[in-house]
C-alpha cells in the first residue's frame, strides 16, 4: 500500500472511477429505507463492537447498544467472547448499563435474577416462592460472535451466521499487524449525527479537508484520496510527500510511517489511525429515527501514556471531537434539512469520491440480498485495489 502510495505521490493523483454517479436524496432520509437498513444490514452483517483490549481479562465486559440493540459482551473464564442480548429473561430489564468493567457475574437491577459470565441464570430472588420454572433454558439470549485480529464482532441477530471470515475478505490480515488486543482506552464519547449514512459519507472522503476544516487541521491536508479494497471495507490514504523520505528497501521500512490515514470497516466503522500510536475509533449507529445518528468516539494508545503523553492525547480527542461536533456534522445537519425541502432529488458522487461510490454500492448489494446469499456475496469480493 505504501509503494502504490508512493507512486500517487510522485504523480500528484488521487484514484479516479469512471465516471460520477448519483444517488437519490429520499435515501437519507425515508422511514421504509431507514427500516430496511437496519434490518438487511445491521442485523445481518458482522459489527466490529470492541477492540480486543476493552476485554482484556476474564470476566471483563463490555455493554453498548448498537442500533437499537442492547448488548453485553464478556470474556469468560477460559477467555473465551461471548455476546448477549442485554435484557434479562424474566421481565425484560437491561442487566448491565453501558461501559466496560469486571465481574464475576451479573445482577439485573429490577428484581434481582443473576447471570454468570457465560449468560447462565444462577440466581432467582425467592426462589421457593417465584415457582417452579426451567432455569436452564432461562439464560440471556446468545448473539453470534467472534474474535479476529485484535477486535470483537458481534452479530445482531440470535441464531445467525456470522460469516466473519467471508466478511473481513482478507482485511484481517492486515490490520493484525496493529495488535489492538493490547492497545490502552483513553477516552470514550458520545455525539448526535444526522442520518447515518449522511454521516459516515464523510468518513470516506478527502475532498472536504482543505474547504471545511480549513480552521482546523486541513488547511494543508491534500483533498486527493487513495483506496485500498477489501471486500466491503475500505483504507483511505492520500498522497504522503514523507514517503518519499523512506530508503529503497521496505525492508528497512519504518513501518509505523506507512499505516496512517483511515481504515474503515463496513457498514460503520472508521478507524483513524496516527503513526501506530493513537487510533480514534469512531463507530456509526442509527439513531431512534432516520434522520438521526449515534457516533462513539472511542481514543486508543498504543502504550500507556505518561502525563505529558496524557495531556498530548487528552487534546487530540478533543480536538477530533470538535471537529466532527462543530465542523463535519454541523455541516451535515445542514443537508438533512435542506433533504427535507425536496429542492434535490440526487446528490452527485464524484470520480474521486470512490469509497462513497463503493460504501453506497455495498448498502444496495446486501438490501437486495436473501439471507442464504450473505457467505458467498462477501465470499466473491476478492480483496482487489481499485
Amino acid at each position: 500500500m505504501a509503494q502504490r502510495n508512493i507512486a500517487h505521490t510522485r504523480a500528484n493523483i488521487g484514484d479516479q472511477e469512471p465516471d460520477p454517479i448519483r444517488l437519490p436524496t429520499a435515501g437519507y432520509s425515508d422511514p421504509d429505507r431507514w427500516r430496511l437498513e437496519i434490518d438487511r444490514i445491521f442485523k445481518r452483517v458482522p459489527l466490529m463492537a470492541a477492540f480486543g483490549c476493552e476485554l482484556p481479562e476474564p470476566d471483563s465486559y463490555k455493554a453498548m447498544t448498537a442500533a437499537g440493540v442492547p448488548i453485553l459482551l464478556t470474556r469468560t473464564r477460559d477467555g473465551e467472547v461471548k455476546a448477549f442480548v442485554n435484557m434479562c429473561s424474566h421481565r425484560g430489564a437491561i442487566v448491565v448499563a453501558d461501559g466496560c468493567g469486571t465481574a464475576r457475574g451479573f445482577s439485573c437491577p429490577y428484581h434481582g435474577w443473576a447471570y454468570d459470565t457465560g449468560g447462565r441464570l444462577v440466581g432467582i430472588t425467592n426462589r421457593s416462592e417465584f415457582g417452579d420454572v426451567d432455569t436452564e433454558h432461562l439464560g440471556l439470549t446468545p448473539l453470534p460472535a467472534g474474535e479476529c485480529a485484535g477486535m470483537v464482532f458481534v452479530g445482531l441477530t440470535p441464531g445467525a451466521e456470522l460469516h466473519l471470515d467471508e466478511f473481513l475478505a482478507g482485511y484481517d490480515e492486515v490490520l493484525a499487524h496493529f495488535d489492538f488486543a493490547d492497545w490502552h482506552l483513553f477516552s470514550r464519547r458520545e455525539i448526535e449525527g444526522p442520518n447515518w449514512k449522511l454521516a459516515y459519507d464523510g468518513y470516506l472522503d478527502y475532498y472536504h479537508l482543505p474547504i471545511l476544516h480549513q480552521n482546523s487541521f486541513g488547511p494543508d491536508a491534500s483533498n486527493k484520496a487513495i483506496y485500498h479494497v477489501f471486500g466491503p471495507h475500505q483504507r483511505m490514504s492520500r498522497p504522503d510527500p514523507s514517503l518519499l523520505e523512506l530508503g529503497d528497501s521496505p525492508d528497512d521500512w519504518d513501518i509505523d510511517a506507512t499505516v496512517g490515514g483511515v481504515w474503515t470497516m463496513f457498514p460503520n466503522v472508521s478507524m483513524a489511525i496516527y503513526r501506530g500510536e493513537s487510533v480514534l475509533l469512531s463507530q456509526l449507529f442509527p439513531g431512534p429515527t432516520p434522520d438521526r445518528s449515534i457516533t462513539v468516539q472511542s481514543y486508543f494508545l498504543a502504550e500507556p501514556p505518561d502525563e505529558a503523553a496524557a495531556a498530548e492525547a487528552a487534546e487530540h480527542a478533543d480536538l477530533l471531537e470538535r471537529v466532527v461536533r462543530e465542523e463535519d456534522y454541523t455541516t451535515c445537519y445542514g443537508i438533512q434539512t435542506a433533504i427535507s425541502t425536496g429542492a434535490k432529488q440526487s446528490f452527485l458522487f464524484g470520480r474521486n469520491e470512490g469509497g462513497g461510490h463503493r460504501f453506497h454500492s455495498w448498502v444496495e448489494r446486501l438490501i437486495g440480498a436473501e439471507d442464504g446469499e450473505l457467505g458467498s456475496i462477501f465470499a466473491s469480493a476478492a480483496s482487489t485495489e481499485p
